[in-house]
């Protein structure tokens, strides 16, 4: 939590007082969500909702290196890779649309648990 200023958290006992009191000490505030606020922040959850049914749910995690560059790998497709339907399918970075004319090929990520198309220039 080096260079963190806040911890936003739900009401889940594993955020105890101990717990709050250590973050305090390193000075992280804590921030605890208001009760029965499910869709607080709807686009963090679709975020969790996301990387858990598309990555995390469909790999064997041998660590937390693994873990890390999973996320690490995910974040990356979903940011630059993965057409958004609230953006009109539009990629999150705003770059060009696919060019015409050229071969589609296919690009992976994770062994292939992501896969992306990227149309070569003509």
């Amino acid at each position: 939590l080096r260079r963190t200023r806040y911890l936003i958290h739900d009401r889940d006992p594993l955020y105890s007082v101990a717990f709050r009191k250590t973050l305090a000490l390193g000075t992280v505030k804590s921030v605890k969500l208001p009760a029965r606020s499910p869709n607080l922040n709807a686009y963090a959850e679709r975020f969790v909702r996301s990387i858990k049914e598309e990555c995390l749910g469909r790999m064997v995690l041998l660590g937390e290196r693994h873990l890390r560059e999973s996320v690490r790998q995910y974040v990356l497709h979903y940011h630059l890779e993965r057409n958004h339907q609230g953006l009109d399918n539009a990629l999150i970075d705003g770059s060009a649309a696919m060019p015409h004319g050229g071969r589609v090929t296919r690009k992976q990520r994770l062994g292939g648990l992501l896969s992306y198309y990227h149309r070569e220039a003509a």
